[in-house]
């Protein structure tokens, strides 16, 4: 156990954390997403869902500033538009975490698992809402100047 580090954060899954490089991207990922296909290393948090993993992934990692849409989710029902609750819980989150207002990068069902083959690693969870699948870009974590 480790003192300010969330219990969530195995050593598996910081190693990954902290093995991404600037711009790396990490899945987030519920229950149906087929993330035994991928080929990518997979971290399984058992019964948890997106926002409990999230909180904890996001408490260590930083988003990118660099791009205009660090966070990226699953559009909904062909719909760029529409979202989830889910979805608009993990913007809200995020954009807290970060300390700046953050808005979604929407990409297609379809196109959504054909861009995640470029994913780092995915981190798969128990989330039972659909289209619980995002995308986080890895950012740098900036100095303060003296």
């Amino acid at each position: 156990m480790l003192r300010g580090i969330d219990p969530l954060l195995s050593g598996d899954l910081l190693k990954i954390l902290d093995d991404m490089g600037h711009g790396d991207q990490l899945l987030l990922v519920d229950r149906n997403y087929p993330a035994a296909a991928s080929g990518k290393s997979v971290i399984r948090l058992g019964e948890v869902g997106v926002l409990r993993a999230a909180r904890a992934i996001l408490s260590v990692l930083p988003l990118d500033s660099f791009i205009d849409h660090p966070l990226e989710r699953m559009e909904v029902e062909d719909d760029p538009v529409k979202t989830t609750s889910l979805q608009n819980d993990l913007l809200a989150l995020a954009s807290e975490s970060e300390g700046r207002s953050l808005e979604y990068g929407v990409i297609p069902r379809l196109d959504f698992y054909q861009r995640a083959s470029a994913a780092y690693a995915v981190v798969h969870t128990l989330e039972d809402q659909p289209y619980g699948c995002f995308i986080l870009h890895k950012g740098v974590i900036f100095q303060p100047v003296a």
